[in-house]
């Protein structure tokens, strides 16, 4: 059976974010994933974690200036300075957090470059990531994310992200498999997890109902077909729950909205 851990920066929007990890112990989820912890000391968030249960799965390198519009640095030229900064800067967190996992964000894709121009650079940038957090057996994971969502994000396909994986050649770097951008992109999403499953180089798994990104039980995807699917192919790591809670928050808050969650706990 899958295991689920809840997305504490999109799920519970209603409550301040340190209280958001006592309410998803209590709603039965036994991990928890977020985004970015650098506004909070890492000792404050690693005792919410302890005191709830909880097991930290996964969060994000510093992306650069995200309210300016950034989305990382791993594929820009001219920024590997704070490109490292940020990556020792999660290392650090995921230290206090024991937290086996960061998710290295690519970047955009600048205006009127070619992609393939930043291969090399973004190779180079991943392999020394995933150099730094193997000394502490950590995982840098890279995601293909959608146009639709993130103009111009420099990584979209599944293909292409296991082919750097390959081509990196580092066993700790692996991809992030948001199920929700890998519809829209792509779809064919059961066939994508049949291929890619087996490899071992699936390190994490994300869902969100498509198109709309609210439960997953809302929209286009057949999370139960897939989630057998995952059982089936004997995938024993998190599903990290990423979406935007509509369903509950009509009703009072992000815990109304759980009832599809309920039969996997």
């Amino acid at each position: 059976m899958p295991k689920f851990a809840a997305n504490l920066s999109m799920l519970y929007p209603e409550l301040p974010f340190l209280d958001r990890f006592e309410t998803a112990a209590e709603d039965g989820f036994k991990a928890v994933e977020f985004l970015f912890p650098y506004a909070f000391d890492g000792a404050e968030i690693a005792a919410r974690l302890q005191a709830n249960g909880l097991q930290q799965v996964l969060f994000n390198a510093p992306p650069g200036d995200w309210d300016a519009g950034e989305r990382g640095l791993a594929c820009l030229s001219g920024r590997e300075a704070q490109y490292r900064a940020g990556i020792a800067q999660a290392l650090r967190y995921a230290e206090q957090l024991a937290c086996p996992r960061i998710h290295v964000m690519a970047g955009l894709l600048p205006v009127g470059a070619k992609r393939e121009s930043l291969h090399d650079l973004y190779l180079e940038n991943l392999r020394w990531a995933a150099l730094e957090a193997g000394k502490q057996g950590v995982e840098v994971l890279i995601e293909p994310i959608n146009l639709r969502d993130i103009p111009r994000f420099y990584l979209n396909r599944q293909d292409a992200a296991h082919a750097l994986v390959a081509e990196a050649g580092a066993a700790n770097l692996k991809v992030q498999m948001d199920l929700y951008h890998c519809q829209i992109v792509e779809g064919d999403v059961a066939s994508k997890l049949r291929q890619y499953l087996p490899g071992g180089k699936v390190g994490h798994i994300q869902i969100a109902g498509v198109p709309e990104r609210h439960e997953p039980d809302q929209g286009e995807l057949n999370y139960a077909y897939l989630f057998a699917l995952l059982d089936e192919l004997a995938y024993s790591g998190w599903v990290g729950c990423e979406y935007r809670p509509a369903r509950g928050m009509q009703a009072g808050g992000t815990s109304a909205g759980l009832g599809w969650l309920q039969p996997w706990l």
